[in-house]
């Protein structure tokens, strides 16, 4: 089934390839549209995934801080996010 991830009007990933942990649909950096993602300095620590870094979203010159993450380098157990995204902070989820 392809997923859509989309924020103020605008797809900012789609994928038939997701990977479902905790809940939340990761998506392949591949399939991000770039032009809306700048990094952030925000981190946190899961302790069974890893370190997480994130990424801000602005659409039409509206900032979502810090609303998707990513585990640069997961632990073993979590070796199934790696090089993918997930979303937040009223990013919407979707069937496409």
């Amino acid at each position: 089934m392809t997923m859509r991830a989309t924020w103020n009007g605008a797809v900012l990933a789609e994928s038939d390839d997701t990977v479902v942990v905790e809940n939340n649909h990761y998506f392949p950096e591949s399939s991000l549209n770039r032009e809306y993602f700048t990094g952030s300095a925000k981190n946190t620590v899961c302790p069974w995934k890893g370190a997480a870094s994130y990424y801000s979203v602005t659409v039409d010159g509206q900032v979502n801080a810090d609303a998707a993450w990513y585990y640069p380098e997961p632990y073993e157990k979590a070796s199934m996010v790696a090089g993918r995204v997930a979303f937040w902070k009223g990013v919407q989820v979707s069937a496409a």
